[in-house]
């Protein structure tokens, strides 16, 4: 029986097939759909050049047939035969004209057409249909086909494909076993801008609502009513069964009675990571995949809803025009939430995706129909001519354009983010889908459009095309009061001084390499942009601009290279750093002033002429990570040069290649010896972190010493005023062996440029240099670290004689703690002794190896032993031993070193006041054994000293 229910003046049909299904009914239904399809068809045509409409129309033919001399021929053994499919005269005239010697021949059965069906996807005969649009086509085969046969079918299909290009169409051939489609089982992407493999009911959906069938068999689902699809396998089947529909007359690609949440999850994932690069196309997706995601589980799909108004006899092409069936239902969907800003949003997207320029007459004589389906809705949502100016002229948008575009889509997907995020815990559809995915998704958003300080923002992912400015003026515009910086500032043409004040900038930046690298991330300058440049009170002039400007676009070309999900899996890292020294300013700008030209045989830019000026003034890094970040410091003031270097330096990668360094300098004076020594500094230091164990490197700047402590990830700057300070630095105790290497030019002349580099691991080395009746003494120990003393001068023998004496019995000491195997290595420390030449004053030239002192093994010597020891209130206390007799300060207190002084004269012959040494110092309970350094033992040996010398002149 049929039931009819009036709406209107058409008829709907409800087919209910417990009380049997009239095959008239069915028929009629078919008809409906079949309308639509045709009138979707006829629209594609009219869009399409002479050539292409030929393409269309001989596709079907092309599959039908196998003959030697039309386009897409295999081999005989091809399959052929479209299901039901009947070319008319007019097409087999086509034919003709392609190959004149074609004849057609007649199917003799049904059963012999492997090929069921022939369906268009995509945007034709769709209102945003375009010349450059492709054509997706699905041919479903029988499933029975052997895998040779398909194997022929593809190249059929590839064959076709290229003939179909040199007609001027693009055409993209999927085959499709429907068994195979309606199980979920997929080979690969079925579309030219397909979503991935796990979105198989979402692009059935799209299937449904949109494909134009061609030829071969219908799709079964158009027979079952809307309120039948979750029981869609039994509808089916009694269909089938009863013989309403003959099964050779249908395809069954599957029903849309349920879509799994983890469709609509990964589906937004897909649409968001299309959508940084060209968000317009994927707005629209994603706030329909919003919906879907938002009705879930009871989701009422597109494609149903299309289906329900065909079965309701309402067929009005463009209410049925799959875009503005989308449009129609994203609008009921944000005017229930009250969100106005993203209605006119998901408007603009729409508008820009149609691309018709309803501001700009028509070409022809008659609009076409798409141009008169949107007078019609653009006046509906009240679009005024200017409003709509503005969207046509989007190819010519510039940056306060895309700027206030940006806004509104950035939102937007952050907004999808977030909204697909949170479905993905509540739905808990997470495990079909790696929670990685969200994880990297997220941060490819962020890298593109989060801010945060000194990235470089990215106006224009994809908003408009071109949005380079013919002129701009580029204005330093002074602090207007103390609490103020200076800034730079960026306008729009070519203005005056008197005329910039009353224009609002582009773009505003404290520092000039920040606003020139946000032009260049965003190609807001190319080669014909003229520049005006109005510089205040800094250096800058045309030839410096146009370098930064050269340099920059040479670093960091654009387009940017794609970032690839592995570099996302992991924190990003610098690729390449562009140094740019001096920007803005002349590090000799006083005396070029003065017209004063240095002569001096001191070259070097960091210590340049007899006064040692430093000319690196302030460094501007622009680094491009791997996450194609763009970002700018600044450096400036006195250790401008050694907190750039050190915070590069933490900045690399433990593992993986350094990034790729630039150095450039443009100042007016000096400008490539400041670069060259510069970039040298930056790869030695890059040298130095590489070795193992840890290393150091010492650089002099003017008249201050910098102490660079390398190692990865934790290198660490020490500035030191002067070299007290840097003697005192270099004597701290260090964990294990330090290399140091000196740059250069540091410590030019003095005894310390020969010593420190010597340093060996497991070795004592003692230096000495004569200076009249004194001797400058200095000595490296185990772990690199310095000590220096001044002592007086008598012979050699008696200046080493008493410091080898205390270093032979540090080393019984430490030996005694070890295993007694000879076998093992670095059981005794070797101690070499080294004389600088020439004595002082004379400038240190070189070093020369001494023997050690032979008068500690052929004399005697007076003993003078020490032991330190700290109290439960941390204070340390002093046992001495003279001799072996013990001194205490349990017994003497505070009048030790008195008592032991008048106890040591008492012993000499002479009762000479000449100085006395500690030979031997116990510090057992102050250090542990693993943390104790030759240099601990000296620092202590010398404050010792000091006291009973001091002691010795008072007695």
């Amino acid at each position: 029986m049929l039931r009819l229910c009036a709406m209107s003046r058409n008829q709907e049909i409800r087919p209910d097939i417990d009380d049997g299904i009239d095959r008239k009914v069915l028929a009629q239904l078919r008809a409906r759909f079949l309308k639509v399809n045709a009138g979707r068809l006829q629209r594609a045509m009219l869009a399409l050049s002479s050539r292409q409409q030929l393409v269309l129309r001989l596709l079907p033919l092309l599959f039908h047939v196998n003959h030697p001399l039309l386009p897409g021929y295999v081999s005989a053994a091809t399959p052929a035969g479209l299901s039901g499919f009947e070319p008319d005269e007019s097409l087999l005239a086509e034919a003709q004209r392609l190959t004149r010697s074609f004849v057609y021949k007649p199917a003799r059965g049904k059963s012999e057409a492997p090929l069921h069906g022939l369906f268009l996807m995509g945007s034709l005969g769709t209102v945003a249909q375009a010349e450059q649009s492709d054509m997706d086509l699905w041919v479903c085969h029988d499933p029975q086909l052997p895998a040779a046969a398909i194997l022929e079918l593809q190249r059929k299909c590839r064959l076709l494909e290229a003939w179909a290009a040199t007609q001027g169409a693009e055409v993209h051939c999927f085959l499709i076993d429907p068994q195979r489609f309606s199980r979920g089982e997929r080979d690969g992407q079925l579309t030219s801008d397909d979503c991935g493999t796990t979105q198989h009911y979402l692009l059935l959906d799209e299937f449904y609502r949109t494909a134009i069938w061609l030829g071969g068999r219908t799709p079964l689902w158009w027979l079952v009513p809307v309120y039948e699809e979750a029981r869609y396998p039994q509808y089916t089947q009694t269909l089938l069964n009863k013989r309403f529909v003959r099964a050779d007359e249908v395809l069954d690609l599957g029903h849309l009675a349920r879509i799994p949440a983890h469709e609509f999850i990964g589906a937004g994932m897909w649409q968001l990571y299309k959508g940084i690069e060209s968000p317009f196309k994927s707005v629209l997706k994603l706030l329909l995949t919003e919906v879907y995601a938002s009705e879930h589980p009871q989701v009422r799909c597109l494609a149903l809803r299309f289906k329900q108004a065909v079965f309701a006899n309402q067929l009005d092409l463009d209410e049925l025009d799959p875009y503005i069936v989308v449009y129609r239902r994203l609008e009921e969907y944000l005017l229930e939430r009250g969100e106005q800003e993203r209605l006119e949003l998901i408007r603009r997207c729409l508008y820009l995706k149609i691309g018709k320029k309803l501001s700009v007459p028509p070409r022809g004589r008659s609009k076409s129909w798409q141009r008169l389906l949107f007078e019609r809705l653009t006046a509906s949502w009240q679009w005024h001519e200017r409003q709509l100016a503005l969207l046509d002229s989007r190819s010519q948008w510039k940056v306060r354009q895309v700027v206030g575009e940006r806004r509104a889509l950035v939102n937007e997907l952050t907004f999808s983010y977030r909204f697909l995020s949170q479905f993905a815990r509540l739905s808990e559809a997470g495990s079909s889908l790696s929670s990685r995915d969200l994880g990297v998704l997220g941060r490819r958003l962020y890298a593109a459009f989060e801010r945060k300080a000194g990235k470089v923002e990215y106006i224009n992912p994809g908003i408009a095309p071109d949005i380079a400015e013919d002129s701009l003026t580029l204005v330093h515009m002074p602090a207007q009061d103390d609490n103020q910086d200076s800034q730079w500032a960026l306008f729009s043409g070519n203005l005056h001084a008197q005329e910039w004040p009353d224009y609002a900038p582009l773009k505003r930046s404290r520092e000039l390499i920040e606003l020139l690298a946000w032009c260049q991330r965003n190609a807001v300058i190319d080669a014909g942009t003229r520049l005006t440049i109005h510089p205040g009170d800094s250096d800058l002039g045309d030839y410096e601009l146009n370098n930064l400007i050269g340099s920059l676009q040479q670093a960091f070309p654009l387009p940017l290279p794609s970032v690839a999900e592995s570099a996302l899996l992991q924190a990003s890292q610098p690729r390449r750093v562009l140094l740019l020294v001096n920007v803005g300013c002349d590090p000799l700008k006083a005396h070029s002033q003065l017209n004063v030209h240095l002569t001096s045989a001191r070259t070097d830019a960091l210590g340049y002429s007899g006064v040692r000026e430093n000319l690196v003034l302030s460094l501007d890094q622009v680094t491009l990570n791997s996450w194609n970040e763009l970002l700018v410091s600044r450096y400036s003031g006195a250790d401008a040069l050694l907190d750039c270097l050190r915070d590069y330096l933490n900045s690399l990668p433990a593992q993986g290649p350094h990034p790729e360094l630039l150095v450039r300098c443009y100042c007016r004076n000096r400008a490539s010896a400041i670069a060259q020594r510069v970039e040298e500094l930056f790869r030695e230091a890059l040298q130095r972190l590489a070795e193992q164990p840890p290393s150091r490197l010492l650089l002099q700047i003017q008249q201050r010493y910098h102490l660079l402590q390398l190692q990865a990830g934790q290198v660490r700057h020490q500035s030191l005023p002067d070299l007290p300070s840097l003697v005192s630095a270099l004597g701290e105790e260090l964990p294990q062996y330090s290399p140091l290497h000196l740059d250069r030019h540091a410590l030019e002349g003095h005894d310390l440029a020969l010593l420190l580099p010597c340093g060996r691991p497991d070795c004592l080395q003692l230096f000495y240099r004569l200076d009249g009746d004194m001797a400058e003494v200095s000595l490296l120990d185990e772990h690199n670290a310095l000590w220096r003393q001044r002592l007086p001068f008598h012979d050699e023998q008696t200046l080493l004689t008493p410091l080898q004496r205390f270093l032979q019995s540090l080393q019984y000491r430490h030996n005694a703690l070890l295993p007694l195997n000879l076998e093992l290595p670095g059981n005794s420390l070797e101690i070499l002794y080294y004389e600088i030449l020439p004595p002082l004053p004379g400038r240190a030239q070189r070093l020369e190896r001494r023997a050690a002192p032979t008068a500690a093994v052929n004399q005697a010597f007076y003993d003078v032993q020490a032991i330190v020891e700290p109290d439960d209130h941390a204070r340390q206390h002093v046992t001495l031993y003279c001799n072996h007799r013990e001194f205490s300060e349990l017994e003497y207190g505070t009048q030790l070193y008195q008592v032991v002084a008048s106890h040591i004269l008492a012993q000499r012959r002479t009762g000479g006041r000449y100085p006395c040494y500690i030979t031997d110092l116990d510090l057992s309970r102050i250090y542990p054994q693993q943390q104790m350094q030759t240099v601990h033992y000296l620092h202590y040996k010398v404050q010792l000293e000091d006291r009973l010398n001091a002691a010795l002149q008072q007695a």
